[in-house]
């Protein structure tokens, strides 16, 4: 490398630092704006995330990173693999972001933190009318910037590619109706078989024990308290500062135990893909996952093909009822492993069982591609809502805290991120399938609750890569073959099988 690529090399990693520093300047604030902060401050605290958010933009657009980014690419045979990837990274970034004025941007920025409050005293007071304005401006930004960046095919392509690189909708259509076709009938199979008693579940359940217990799991999983820590909010969510601080909180429900268990391992999964991201990306623009479907993928995986298989709980069954002994004391493994997996049509999306969660997703899917291809207004959302629900799985809300206010991503303006739970899905499946063929003991280990080779494996083959490959190359190095929704299939059509005996 001659000495001039070099400098240049070393300005583009000190802006990149710098911009890596302000993003955890702002991490820390947003985490600390969902975990406590004053109501009163609110406002204040969104101003200020804006400012910072508005920097950092002003830095990846700026005519130095431009110019640094366009001197690298044209000496891309003289820059080694992690920083010829942060390039091109960086430099598709540069040109969409840059398509956007500064001011238009920090104003964007501004709305949704303050519609994040707003959602949640609206969902509070169960009036959609409160955010309706919020979700109004936040879809026509959107539209807005659509228009800017330009797009293909369809409108919602754009907003797609952002959380799931390569994805479009051509692409999922056709991959949710055979998720559909196939996942209808056990829906009906399971409607007609003798229902799972759940009432155990409901009972009282202690929230610092709960807490107690949520960190026990989280250790055995091979979370590191050391670069992490686990808090309590309205809406659980994982965020990463750095390399050694990625944060897990969850909710704790007084007369439901699972909300806590298996949100807290979930989102110990997405925590996990972050502490173990490789070293050498650490000062990188590639210290991230591969895609939101990806960082989905393992959060499910810990969720549902971990949390509630039934190997995990004849290992850490008796730790569960030594927590709960009054509740839980006279009930069977087995019951307590069907009661976890009930499957039966859910309001909430959270709440909603392996079985019946896609077409939660389909749902939003088809609401965000009406809103910004205009085919959808803002002010009919409770009404079709309610009419997707009855079409998709047969029950209608009451309220809009339980339909269309239930989520905190459109107040984020997270539009284009819902698609990634269902490919979280199908990613988790096809890599479960992939992990019980190389480690053939599987089996034996989880029956012995040693969950550790198993994170290691998830370390070596996913996480380590950060986002130095995309999700297809990813995929393909690690199951050999693209994009495959029937591993997803089988493993609900076995599940059904197993849970309900049909």
């Amino acid at each position: 490398m001659s000495s001039k690529i070099e400098e240049q090399v070393k300005r583009f990693y000190e802006l990149v630092k710098k911009i890596k520093s302000y993003n955890e300047a702002i991490n820390v604030m947003y985490w600390d704006l969902r975990t406590g902060a004053p109501k009163n401050g609110v406002e204040g605290r969104s101003e200020v995330i804006g400012m910072l958010s508005s920097e950092v933009f002003q830095m990846k657009t700026s005519s130095v990173m431009e110019q640094l980014l366009n001197q690298l690419s044209k000496h891309e045979e003289e820059l080694d693999q992690i920083t010829q990837k942060s390039v091109h990274l960086l430099k598709k970034e540069l040109y969409r972001d840059k398509k956007i004025p500064k001011d238009k941007y920090q104003e964007y920025v501004v709305l949704v933190s303050n519609a994040e409050s707003v959602w949640e005293e609206a969902k509070k007071k169960n009036d959609f009318s409160l955010f309706k304005p919020y979700l109004e401006k936040i879809v026509k930004f959107n539209q807005e910037f659509i228009e800017l960046w330009g797009y293909e095919g369809n409108k919602y392509n754009a907003l797609l590619d952002q959380y799931e690189p390569g994805m479009t909708v051509e692409q999922l259509d056709p991959i949710f109706k055979d998720l559909k076709d196939a996942l209808v009938p056990l829906i009906q199979k399971v409607a007609k078989a003798a229902p799972v008693d759940t009432s155990f579940l409901k009972k009282e359940y202690d929230p610092h024990q709960q807490k107690e217990l949520c960190q026990f799991i989280l250790r055995k999983m091979g979370y590191d308290f050391e670069a992490g820590r686990l808090d309590e909010t309205v809406h659980p969510f994982q965020i990463t500062l750095n390399r050694g601080d990625a944060r897990v909180t969850t909710k704790f429900e007084k007369n439901d135990l699972t909300t806590a268990l298996f949100g807290t391992m979930h989102e110990g999964g997405h925590a996990q893909y972050e502490q173990n991201i490789s070293k050498d990306l650490e000062k990188t623009p590639l210290a991230e996952g591969s895609s939101m479907g990806i960082h989905e993928s393992q959060s499910r995986f810990w969720e549902n093909m971990i949390g509630r298989n039934s190997l995990f709980w004849d290992a850490y069954y008796e730790y569960l009822v030594s927590y709960f002994p009054e509740q839980l004391g006279n009930i069977p493994k087995e019951d307590f492993y069907r009661a976890v997996n009930e499957m039966k049509p859910s309001l909430i999306r959270t709440e909603a069982d392996e079985l019946t969660y896609n077409f939660h997703i389909m749902i939003r899917y088809e609401i965000e591609k009406g809103l910004i291809n205009g085919t959808i207004k803002v002010e009919e959302l409770p009404t079709i809502w309610k009419e997707k629900m009855q079409e998709y799985l047969g029950i209608v809300p009451n309220t809009d805290a339980e339909g269309v206010l239930q989520d905190v991503h459109w107040s984020g303006g997270m539009i284009g991120y819902f698609p990634t739970y269902a490919l979280g899905n199908i990613y988790a499946a096809q890599f479960y399938h992939q992990l019980k063929l190389e480690l053939p003991n599987f089996n034996e280990l989880l029956q012995k609750g040693d969950l550790i080779p198993i994170k290691n494996w998830l370390d070596d083959k996913i996480h380590r890569f950060g986002k130095a490959k995309t999700p297809n190359e990813l995929l393909k190095d690690v199951t050999h073959e693209s994009l495959n929704a029937k591993y997803l299939i089988e493993y609900l059509t076995e599940k059904v099988k197993d849970i309900y005996q049909v």
